[in-house]
């Protein structure tokens, strides 16, 4: 059947076009059974509101297909976001077969190109960058970049190996911010920070071990804040390649955050420390 033939029968009484029946996909997203699992690794899959909605939002996104459910549908044109690509109505379970059961959709899915991930040397030499060390669950790097577009944060820096892709639970983690920060990719952190000094930036590792805690220890900018996974924490080389190493002191029994929480508590002390 075509397209076009596909609309629900017009109710008694009821005026103008109708509107046109939820349908399956044309084309299935890859499924997520792991974010490197992806059945085409150069489509970024991203789902719920806020993720969609900023990357509707930014012009350097290209969208190669949108599914909306019925009530998504209409949200979108309210705000306006479907002038220039019309959704797929789709039904709720067609999107949350395509997700897992656990995925929180809010009944938009779409898939997208990747963006381009700037050079170390495009990155401006102000502000705060985020540096990460072999973090690789989807959800916390989604959380740090939530943060990191809260406080204005520059750009994130993360390596190729080891770090999780900017797509599905990543992206919906990150709540709309992985079209706001910048994510710059290196094949050798260690190099990636050299550069990053040789740009001007104070390279400071957080470390539960470190020489001070970080409301006392001197900060300049451009700062770039490193951070180790959990359980881990920084590589050895990688804390030797930090001008220094500042701790998170909490006045709790419990002195130990999630790395999320670590980033967005290290963001506000920085930040609030190299305010003019």
């Amino acid at each position: 059947m075509r397209d076009a033939d596909r609309t629900r029968p017009r109710k008694p009484g009821q005026r103008g076009k109708p509107a046109p029946a939820p349908r399956r996909f044309d084309r299935a997203p890859p499924r997520q059974r792991g974010e490197r699992n992806r059945a085409r690794e150069d489509v970024a899959i991203l789902y719920g509101w806020h993720t969609v909605e900023a990357a509707l939002a930014n012009p350097n996104r290209r969208i190669r297909a949108l599914y909306a459910t019925e009530n998504a549908a209409k949200r979108l044109a309210e705000a306006g976001l479907d002038k220039h690509l019309m959704p797929q109505i789709v039904r709720p379970d067609e999107i949350a077969r395509r997700l897992g059961p656990d995925a929180v959709h809010n009944g938009l899915l779409a898939e997208a190109d990747p963006l381009d991930a700037p050079d170390l040397s495009d990155l401006p030499a102000e502000g705060i960058v985020l540096v990460l060390d072999q973090i690789t669950d989807p959800h916390n790097v989604g959380a740090i970049l939530r943060s990191a577009a809260a406080f204005g944060v520059k750009a994130l820096v993360t390596t190729a190996r080891h770090s999780p892709e900017a797509t599905g639970v990543l992206a919906k983690s990150a709540s709309g911010a992985l079209d706001h920060v910048p994510i710059v990719t290196v094949q050798n952190l260690a190099r990636g920070l050299n550069a990053l000094r040789e740009r001007g930036f104070l390279l400071v590792g957080l470390d539960s071990e470190g020489e001070a805690d970080l409301a006392a220890t001197p900060l300049r900018g451009p700062l770039a804040l490193v951070l180790g996974a959990e359980g881990k924490g920084l590589r050895q080389l990688t804390r030797e390649t930090c001008d220094r190493t500042a701790r998170l002191d909490l006045p709790g029994t419990i002195k130990s955050l999630n790395v999320s929480n670590a980033a967005a508590l290290a963001l506000y002390v920085a930040s609030t420390r190299l305010k003019p």
